[in-house]
């Protein structure tokens, strides 16, 4: 009996060090984001996107300490299976009562993976389904603030509420006219609240934190009367005296699936109960998969966890195959998908022509930029997996053949069990949000007429509409990428998308650069008539060198496109714009970049009255 008792020790010991690695984990990451109020309210912008890319790389450090302590201190590694039985089931007991146990269960599943060196389709140790509730979890400690705070106001103390909901934040920076705000706001809500009668159960409920991005912090709530819920969000930012305002009112599932878009920068929220965050934000917004507000939030491998196990029940309720993605080849990724699945899957393919000059490495560096930097709208996130196993009958034969030529030392074939079933294994892939691609997307509207000057059907003019709307969003994103510091570095239209809500996303990053760190020229005069004749670059040109000019005719062959585009966006093909953005930011200046229209903003709306 006296070595059961032992082993029993020993995984319990196994199991509390871990549950201690996840505490120390969370700890760290909340109280780093509860300093972006502090950030905030000083105007550090530097320090909010330095503490936003510091901040992703908390959980893989914390996942590699809590490794080490368990190798020295247990020799964790050589245990029986046994003990990691008992293990998992003292970790269990470890989660009653505890208010982050989903999180807790996923970092279990990271050290685990790490100690056992098992991938984690196949681990039988692991948390596969949670095994705690999330449901109903509340902080009742004395001194802990609420999730969220619900007021009753009445049409005639609306007002006073929401000047209440803002001060109850306790901002510790003056507003420029907190009063002439509120009736914005007030004026608003009235138009969302139109002449209907307030019900019995009138409430907002707002969440208890801020939520802080960019150079913004957001109030995030929503309106209930009656059966009717209306989500809602306030922006505040600073003005250029250092005041605080309140910019816009943002109401409405598309308002709030825009400000938690995957293509922005993660969210630097307080919250003691996580899983209550997100079932409030998912009551706001039902279509948004919880994974992607758990990645909001900046919990992204909770949002890789709970990614995987919706695609696996995807794929056992679905049957068709996946297939080589739709549109043009890229010569660095391979790109595939299933057609009943919202995704694509991307892999760094083993060669590339020329003129590709890169390395797995490098591009893989590339992706972790943009994981890091603020996405400003205009870059999709990407999950990030290794070893994935995929049923084999599910792969069309082409894409096996395409990944055998291309990627040879990313596939695996195999049959595990030995019951003839075999699995595709990719040892190293993305996964991010399909999208249509916008040069499919604008030959879509040049089939339907959108570029014949000729036709006026109502068809053709609705293709011109979208042509025209693609081209101007097209260069807005490279500007918004420009003010974030990015240059996309390959701009052809196939490596842009275009989102659901018609936004253009850049996500091709295997030649994306800081605009800081590029040398914008323009193109010499020729010297000769035979320098102005040459058909080849006669000019030197260094590993850095951009020449905006140059753009045009790779762009801009068709002439509807060039008409819009020069409308709009010519400054982007002159030198001064790219070198001009480049000095102010190199200055330390932060661009102001905004998850919503500018015809939203009250000062927009002021300015036009």
């Amino acid at each position: 009996m006296f070595p059961q008792r032992l082993d029993s020790s020993i995984a319990y010991d196994i199991a509390k060090a871990m549950m201690d690695g996840f505490n120390r984990h969370y700890r760290l990451f909340r109280t780093e984001s509860a300093r972006a109020k502090h950030r905030f309210e000083t105007a550090d912008w530097h320090g909010q996107q330095r503490a936003q890319r510091e901040r992703i790389e908390f959980y893989d450090l914390r996942v590699k300490e809590c490794v080490t302590r368990l190798e020295k201190e247990f020799k964790a590694g050589t245990q029986p299976m046994d003990i990691w039985h008992q293990v998992k089931l003292h970790y269990i007991g470890l989660l009653v009562d505890h208010h982050q146990p989903e999180l807790a269960e996923t970092f279990f599943n990271s050290v685990t993976c790490k100690i056992l060196h098992r991938t984690h389709f196949q681990n039988d140790f692991i948390f596969v389904r949670p095994a705690v509730s999330t449901e109903y979890i509340e902080n009742d400690e004395p001194a802990a603030k609420p999730t969220y705070r619900a007021y009753y106001p009445t049409r005639e103390t609306l007002r006073e509420a929401i000047e209440r909901i803002i001060t109850n934040f306790q901002l510790q920076r003056p507003f420029e006219d907190l009063g002439r705000d509120v009736d914005h706001v007030l004026a608003a809500v009235n138009a969302q609240l139109g002449q209907v009668k307030l019900r019995a159960n009138f409430q907002v409920q707002v969440l208890s934190s801020l939520f802080f991005r960019n150079k913004g912090a957001y109030a995030v709530g929503k309106i209930i009367n009656g059966f009717v819920e209306v989500p809602f969000a306030l922006p505040i930012l600073h003005n250029e005296h250092g005041q605080l305002v309140i910019d816009a009112a943002l109401f409405g599932e598309e308002d709030m699936l825009m400000l938690f878009s995957f293509a922005r920068a993660y969210f630097m929220v307080d919250m003691e109960v996580p899983s209550a965050y997100v079932q409030f934000l998912r009551s706001m917004m039902p279509r948004k998969p919880r994974a992607e507000l758990y990645n909001a939030l900046g919990l992204a491998k909770q949002g890789k966890t709970l990614f995987y196990r919706d695609f696996l029940y995807h794929l056992k309720h679905s049957s068709d195959k996946f297939r080589i993605a739709p549109g043009i080849k890229g010569m660095v990724m391979l790109v595939f998908d299933l057609p009943s699945f919202p995704y694509v899957f991307k892999l760094i393919k083993d060669w590339y022509p020329p003129p590709k000059d890169t390395t797995r490495e490098q591009i893989k560096g590339k992706y972790l930029l943009v994981k890091q930097h603020d996405r400003v709208g205009r870059m999709a996130d990407t999950l990030e997996y290794s070893l994935v196993a995929f049923p084999r009958e599910r792969f069309d034969d082409e894409l096996i053949a395409e990944i055998e030529k291309f990627a040879p030392s990313q596939l695996e074939i195999s049959d595990r069990d030995g019951d003839g079933r075999s699995e595709v294994i990719i040892q190293h892939l993305y996964i991010e949000r399909r999208m249509i691609p916008l040069n499919i997307y604008l030959q879509e509207a040049f089939d339907a007429g959108g570029a014949d000057p000729s036709r006026t059907d109502e068809d053709a003019m609705r293709a011109r509409a979208q042509l025209e709307r693609a081209v101007i969003e097209y260069g807005n994103a490279i500007k918004d990428l420009v003010a974030a510091n990015i240059f996309p570095g390959d701009m052809l239209w196939k490596n842009f998308g275009v989102t659901r809500h018609g936004k253009v996303v850049f996500y091709d990053y295997d030649e994306i650069e800081y605009v800081t760190g590029c040398n914008f020229r323009r193109v010499p005069q020729p010297r000769t008539e035979e320098e102005e004749m040459s058909g080849e670059v006669w000019y030197s040109v260094g590993p850095h060198d951009v020449f905006p000019e140059t753009f045009a005719p790779f762009l801009l062959g068709n002439p509807v496109v060039r008409e819009v585009f020069m409308q709009h966006h010519a400054d982007l093909l002159d030198v001064t714009f790219w070198q001009s953005h480049q000095e102010r930011i190199r200055q330390g200046y932060v661009y102001d970049v905004f998850p919503y229209e500018r015809s939203r903003r009250f000062s927009q709306q002021r300015t036009s009255m």
